[in-house]
């Protein structure tokens, strides 16, 4: 694992989001979400990659921010910068387009980023449940896990552990957001 690549991205990642929240009654910094991710990836996935963690420390810097393809190319490689933009939704294609595009590409996408989509998913239905945004109301967040699922429907079979992850934070979520009988 080369570590000064992964602290470079994180910096990188830090300088980029320093103003984004969170939509979680915290407004927690939006860092942290990206740190999940990685943190998701080599703690339930058992993966030491430097190109799988540096991109997941990176996966939302060309969506939510002013980063470029190139600016990740240049810093941090050709790999890394493709697998970002593997997992980058095209924000000019209306919401619920985006949406049924990462259930239809999740099936051909690269085994790195399936693992990363199923992190990032793990780490989203944990939010969820724990500290979810503030204007989601119930109904949201289970349309969320029913989507979740078909997303990582298509990216099952490369990671046991990941699958795993996924499923013990459906079932908690689900559990958590039962209505009380």
């Amino acid at each position: 694992m080369n570590y000064v690549t992964l602290l470079r991205a994180l910096d990188l990642a830090a300088r980029k989001h320093r103003d984004q929240r969170r939509k979680d009654a915290d407004a927690s910094p939006y860092i942290n979400h990206p740190i999940a991710v990685a943190t998701a990836l080599a703690v339930d996935g058992g993966i030491g990659d430097d190109v799988l963690l540096t991109a997941a420390v990176l996966h939302d810097t060309v969506e939510d921010t002013n980063t470029s393809f190139e600016e990740l190319h240049e810093a941090f490689g050709v790999q890394v910068a493709d697998l970002v933009r593997e997992l980058t939704d095209d924000k000019a294609l209306p919401k619920a387009e985006r949406k049924r595009l990462q259930i239809e590409h999740a099936r051909q996408s690269s085994p790195p980023a399936k693992q990363l989509k199923i992190a990032d998913k793990i780490c989203n239905i944990r939010d969820i449940t724990s500290s979810p945004p503030t204007e989601w109301p119930l109904e949201r967040r289970l349309e969320y896990l029913d989507w979740s699922e078909q997303v990582v429907a298509g990216c099952r079979g490369v990671n046991p552990g990941l699958d795993l992850a996924f499923d013990a934070a459906v079932a908690r979520a689900r559990s958590a957001l039962a209505p009380v009988k």
